[in-house]
């Protein structure tokens, strides 16, 4: 069908143990990202036929002798995952977390330890500064306990600060929170909160994306942050500078359809002025856990809309989806022009002749399978 695919097959849950260790090792596999791999599902229908056509799909793009993941590999995560007492939960199957499936980079596996019923329970998540001041902290304990005892899980990324804040105080009240690892489900970091982190899979739960024993690098922050943002039916900002990682996950949120809230903090205050800014735009000012618990709960929670406006899309036409050769190939000719010196972006444009409205979703793919990086000015460069 000269490479378009007018009906890509639908993908089913995974119906044996081959299978969802088929799924492991396709998202294992080198160069294989969470929207890789769903585009793969979509197009082949199983994990065997996704498997059997990825070094074809690399063969295109320019890179030979492409192996995938060796079933060795998936088999030994697979047995180390059962001895930490963690289970293993794939996309489509009972037991994943209903609030991501429907993501368009929702996690291929998960990795959890705990309470899994936590994971389908209403959800807010809060994120905030790691150099908390103490007017944070005590904000964070007050709204992780008070929603705690509403009912609701709390949910953060056990980092310092505002993250481990919240997540001592949910465990105070009626223990409902979920940590989001950076990492794999039994590499604590930062060190320090190792003993929150085992109260945490006791009392609550720990999720991964990752292999256990996968120490976090800085690309699995972002990566991290779309999991906590995915899960919350709200994000709440806490604290946070102009340009942080709460801001972007504040934007994920936006992204996915869920509400933003934010804590004022002084104007003076350089780790208040992002909540600030979320708050100037449109997210819903949040004094306490009651705020947050009567924006979710009202039956008028939409009038108004205190969201931050989303980008309309464009006008006309929108672009069919491309087939996944076609998106290896442009991946191989985007990474072909960068390196580490920052090009701009308009500049890439002009040479691949594309419009920035194609270019761009394929630049956020690439951002976030850690193999470029964004700089200030428009620049772009590759990560090796």
């Amino acid at each position: 069908m000269d490479g378009q695919i007018s009906n890509p097959t639908h993908p089913t849950p995974p119906r044996t143990e081959d299978d969802r260790l088929g799924r492991l090792r396709l998202v294992r596999s080198r160069r294989v990202g969470a929207v890789t791999f769903h585009r793969l599902m979509a197009e082949h229908g199983t994990a065997r036929a996704a498997l059997a056509a990825l070094p074809g799909i690399a063969l295109a793009a320019g890179v030979e002798n492409y192996e995938i993941c060796p079933l060795g590999v998936v088999q030994a995560e697979a047995k180390q995952g059962r001895a930490l007492g963690a289970r293993l939960l794939v996309h489509g199957e009972a037991g994943y977390p209903a609030a991501l499936t429907d993501l368009p980079d929702a996690p291929p596996v998960l990795w959890a330890l705990g309470d899994l019923a936590l994971l389908d329970r209403p959800s807010v998540a809060m994120v905030g500064a790691r150099n908390a001041s103490s007017l944070g902290l005590r904000m964070a304990r007050r709204l992780g306990q008070g929603l705690s005892e509403a009912g609701f899980t709390v949910v953060s990324g056990l980092a310092r600060g505002i993250d481990a804040a919240a997540h001592e105080a949910a465990l105070e009240g009626e223990g409902r929170t979920i940590a989001v690892m950076a990492g794999g489900i039994d590499v604590i970091y930062p060190p320090e909160n190792a003993a929150l982190a085992a109260r945490i899979a006791a009392l609550g739960c720990r999720i991964s994306e990752h292999p256990p024993g996968l120490v976090p690098q800085a690309r699995h922050f972002p990566l991290r942050n779309r999991i906590v943002a995915g899960l919350g039916r709200a994000v709440v900002v806490v604290e946070a500078a102009a340009r942080s990682g709460s801001l972007i996950t504040a934007k994920a949120a936006l992204d996915y359809g869920r509400e933003v809230m934010a804590v004022p903090g002084h104007p003076f205050d350089a780790r208040a002025s992002g909540c600030n800014m979320l708050i100037r735009d449109g997210a819903l000012l949040v004094r306490g856990p009651a705020d947050v618990a009567e924006a979710l709960g009202a039956p008028t929670l939409a009038e108004p809309d205190l969201r931050l406006p989303v980008q309309p899309p464009l006008p006309g036409p929108q672009a069919p989806r491309r087939p996944l050769k076609d998106v290896a190939l442009l991946h191989s000719m985007i990474l072909s022009r960068l390196g580490p010196s920052p090009l701009a972006e308009d500049q890439l444009v002009r040479d691949l002749k594309l419009s920035p409205a194609e270019l761009a979703p394929e630049l956020l793919n690439l951002e976030l399978d850690g193999r470029i990086a964004r700089q200030p000015g428009g620049l772009l460069s590759r990560i090796d």
